[in-house]
């Protein structure tokens, strides 16, 4: 990602799936999302974070789609935690296309979400809370990680 760090970091490679595409082989905009979370999920399990989901919704996606991806295609996440606020975490993400049937490698998606730390019942209501500073501490390390799924 061309801006600098600003805390920890992931590298996610993975493959476009027959279930991430439309009937043509190319990708759903949805599988942009699912890639992220993967790498989100890996950066957790790298970083020693355990229960973050739960209690981490997301409350704002903003996303630019640039280019198709298609069934069998190597696929590169590069996601990087953007700010650590006393609640809410924002992270910002690069999804790229590999090198694919003469095809250069390109950029398919770029964007940013924010998730916020929250205590209570899904089912009668939430309200933020500052997440634990251990955790804030993890995600300010500006370390990198890499993983690869298959």
């Amino acid at each position: 990602m061309a801006e600098q760090h600003e805390g920890a970091s992931i590298t996610l490679r993975t493959r476009v799936e027959w279930i991430d595409t439309d009937a043509a082989g190319i990708y759903h905009n949805s599988s942009v999302l699912r890639f992220v979370e993967a790498a989100e999920a890996e950066l957790m399990r790298e970083l020693g974070i355990e229960g973050y989901f739960p209690v981490a919704p997301r409350v704002r996606l903003e996303v630019d789609f640039e280019a198709p991806l298609f069934f069998g295609q190597e696929v590169t996440v590069d996601l990087v935690v953007h700010r650590v606020g006393s609640s809410s975490l924002t992270f910002r993400f690069e999804v790229w296309g590999e090198q694919h049937l003469g095809a250069p490698r390109s950029r398919a998606a770029a964007g940013s979400y924010v998730t916020v730390h929250v205590e209570g019942d899904h089912s009668t209501g939430t309200r933020s809370v500052p997440w634990p500073r251990e955790w804030s501490e993890r995600w300010r390390r500006p370390a990198a990680y890499g993983a690869a799924r298959e």
